[in-house]
């Protein structure tokens, strides 16, 4: 029996470490590696693909499958209805043109002359410095180290060594580009002159593509940038079909695909990801406290699988960040390793829509003979949508009152959480080895219920019918859940992989299974150890993981 050891971590996480683990153990790779990658996609591994499996079906399973429609949930507003959905990736165009997709979706981007190097305009950050008379606005991409890259950057503008580095003046702290007045004197993140940047211009973030055998404007198509359009386009479908009743839920998880200008931070901000979403249909009396409900629902669910409270928060969206048919937004954010200090990057955003999308594709009609992709303005200059004309209300059976239901809209990105239970999970412990001697134990504290592998059979020794034992036990479990079956090597080694690995148990057949048909329960946290009956793990390991 060893002693249970602290489960909290030692020291703040190394990202390069997690990296590195990503691939050493099967988590996360390079998308194309062997040509070179490719910027903005990632494959997921073995272990990768069995905790984001994991994390979509704790989603779906909470969210939806399991979901008690005849009782109300604390907090709710009243019992309410999930069901779900799965809408293709390539949409008519028009569905983006009266989302307001093909118009607005854009961010601004710059390119540099000397590096040829593209940017996002929003997310270059700089500095004013001095020397010699001499006033330049030096930036960086790296808004986590800008203090300390700006420093040496100011060194090499200036052909100045080190030593010298006390002759720099600085002026203000570390703002954004887009809030710089003059654009002159700018220096780009990765030019040795300045006014090397171009203007900022509008660059649209879909995917484009051809359907059939057209090539003109009449087969343009996009992948789509949210999932969220193929439920509002399907919201009368699935009130006929189903027959549910407001309030109720349409969920879906899917792939989308975002023409990112930069893409950064491991997979937080990929080309090609995959939601998890929920549109809420409510009545408009009630969007109010439903959008309460979700918000503290959604929090608290990242709570349950292990996300610490520490690192976790709310932000309500400020007036001047909200999209303008929305009355209320909050993002639920996390503490990611790669941003600065006191930085939090966005998990999952909880948005209160309005009736804008349903009136959006209800709205207008569109004339057959005109191109479905043509920018229209109104007086106002503002683009004007051009939905598909027909009625999308809805009508309450029991009360026979006809409205246009209100949308409240929990997003949530699988790779995104997928990367915040990664960054969570790492944690480096000192434990003896087999000879007693303090050895650094890495080790991922995966929540039992999203873990990869969820036990770990090992006969300690490969003879006396042990692996014999261990085999038949494998192939048990194996029918219930991800296990995995190890005979090599020294059975601490076994278990270090497995701790790497994110297993929360390991079963060890040994000299006693023989005589009373026990075995050996480790548990990765604590590192307790105990003995049960063969025939009980089963139960035992499913307790552990539903509790």
């Amino acid at each position: 029996m060893t002693n249970a050891t602290n489960t909290q971590k030692s020291k703040p996480m190394d990202m390069d470490k997690l990296v590195s683990l990503a691939k050493r153990r099967g988590f996360l790779f390079q998308s194309s590696e062997i040509y070179g990658g490719q910027n903005g996609f990632w494959d997921y591994g073995p272990l990768g693909v069995e905790l984001k499996r994991n994390i979509k079906n704790a989603w779906w399973q909470d969210m939806v499958s399991a979901h008690d429609d005849l009782s109300t949930l604390s907090g709710a507003p009243a019992p309410f209805q999930m069901t779900g959905i799965d809408s293709t990736i390539i949409l008519h165009p028009q569905v983006w043109k009266a989302s307001g997709h093909y118009d607005l979706f854009h961010d601004f981007m710059v390119d540099c002359r000397q590096s040829k190097k593209r940017y996002r305009y929003d997310q270059i950050v700089g500095r004013y410095v001095s020397y010699n008379e001499q006033t330049v606005f030096i930036t960086t991409e790296s808004s986590a180290a800008a203090e300390a890259e700006i420093e040496e950057k100011a060194l090499q503008f200036f052909k100045l060594k080190s030593k010298h580095r006390e002759k720099i003046t600085y002026e203000g702290g570390i703002v954004n580009l887009t809030t710089i007045a003059q654009k002159e004197n700018i220096v780009a993140p990765h030019a040795k002159e300045a006014g090397t940047l171009t203007e900022p211009r509008e660059f649209n973030l879909m995917f484009k593509t051809t359907v059939g055998a057209l090539s003109g404007e009449e087969g343009t198509a996009f992948l789509r940038p949210e999932t969220a359009q193929g439920i509002f386009i399907n919201f009368k479908n699935v009130v006929d079909s189903s027959r549910v009743r407001v309030p109720f839920g349409i969920a879906q998880i899917g792939k989308s695909f975002r023409n990112e200008i930069t893409p950064r931070n491991f997979t937080f901000r990929s080309r090609e990801f995959e939601q998890m979403e929920i549109e809420f249909f409510c009545h408009p009396d009630q969007s109010a406290d439903w959008y309460a409900f979700w918000r503290q629902r959604r929090f608290a669910w990242y709570q349950r699988l292990g996300l610490s409270q520490e690192r976790l928060i709310m932000r309500e969206h400020e007036a001047d960040e909200l999209s303008h048919y929305s009355t209320g937004t909050a993002d639920i954010e996390y503490a990611f390793p790669f941003l600065p200090e006191g930085e939090y990057g966005e998990l999952e955003g909880i948005a209160h829509r309005g009736d804008f999308d349903l009136r959006s594709h209800m709205e207008g009609k569109l004339d057959p003979n005109s191109n479905p992709l043509e920018v229209e303005k109104g007086e106002d200059g503002k683009p004007r949508h051009r939905g598909s004309g027909k009625d999308l209300t809805y009508r309450d059976e029991v009360t026979n009152e006809k409205f246009l239901p209100h949308v409240i809209e929990p997003s949530a990105g699988a790779d995104r959480a997928t990367l915040a239970f990664l960054c969570e999970a790492y944690d480096e412990d000192t434990q003896p080895d087999e000879k007693g001697k303090p050895q650094t134990r890495t080790v991922m504290r995966f929540h039992p219920r999203i873990a990869p592998i969820k036990a770990a059979i090992f006969p300690l020794v490969k003879k006396d019918g042990m692996p014999e034992i261990a085999k038949e036990l494998y192939r048990t479990l194996k029918k219930k859940m991800n296990v995995f079956y190890d005979e090599k090597g020294a059975v601490g080694r076994r278990y270090r992989r497995q701790d790497e690995a994110g297993t929360p148990y390991c079963i060890t057949i040994d000299g006693q299974t023989l005589t009373d048909q026990t075995v050996t329960i480790r548990d990765r946290d604590t590192l307790e150890q105990y003995r049960i009956k063969i025939d009980n793990c089963a139960a035992e390991i499913t307790g552990k993981i539903e509790g």
